[in-house]
């Protein structure tokens, strides 16, 4: 169902739609109806067609939304609540979520980069957290071990970062709140604009 909502499907069923009307109108020889809606109706599909081919869906979320509504409104927690929202939305165009983020702290490969499979939100001592759970691709997991004092200081001031490994091929990214993380906190997830 997820799938028949995503922005590029809906708009390559406005476009199929309007296509259709299109056709039937010329068929019954009404050019009024059947002009328009051919017009606009066939490079609206041919879009949709090329959002389709590009799509990457939001990871999946392991933890229903009203949950922990009142941690994640806090001020302290505005890095993880902007990279919650940003792992959770449609992605046009990008290999995998947070590409431009792995590519600066060096996890990423380009012909096998990391993907993020799901998110679910913690409760860490009355502190707000996230765990990221990775296929890895082709960086291994030594090479995020490297990284794990840097990747919490990326996502926000004051985060910590834990690192498991999973299964062969899966990463366990949880980003906790440490001390000193302020309401100035920033992130550095990625920040592209993706049809809504």
């Amino acid at each position: 169902m997820q799938a028949l909502l995503s922005p590029g499907s809906l708009v390559t069923i406005a476009g199929a739609s309007l296509s259709v009307i299109g056709w039937l109108g010329y068929a019954s020889g009404n050019p009024n109806l059947s002009l328009p809606t051919i017009f606009y109706g066939i490079p609206i599909l041919l879009g949709g067609l090329a959002l389709k081919s590009s799509e990457l869906p939001p990871a999946r979320r392991l933890t229903p939304p009203e949950r922990f509504r009142e941690l994640r409104e806090r001020p302290e927690s505005e890095p993880l609540r902007k990279l919650l929202a940003d792992v959770l939305r449609w992605r046009y165009g990008q290999k995998a979520h947070l590409e431009s983020s792995l590519e600066v702290l060096k996890l990423w490969d380009e012909d096998n980069p990391p993907e993020l499979l799901s998110v679910e939100e913690l409760d860490h001592d009355g502190g707000y957290g996230l765990c990221l759970r990775f296929r890895s691709g082709a960086v291994p997991f030594a090479r995020w071990q490297e990284r794990r004092e840097r990747l919490g200081r990326f996502f926000g001031s004051g985060l910590i970062a834990e690192l498991e490994a999973r299964d062969p091929d899966g990463i366990q990214l949880t980003l906790l709140p440490g001390t000193g993380t302020g309401a100035g906190a920033g992130t550095n997830a990625d920040s592209s604009a993706a049809p809504a």
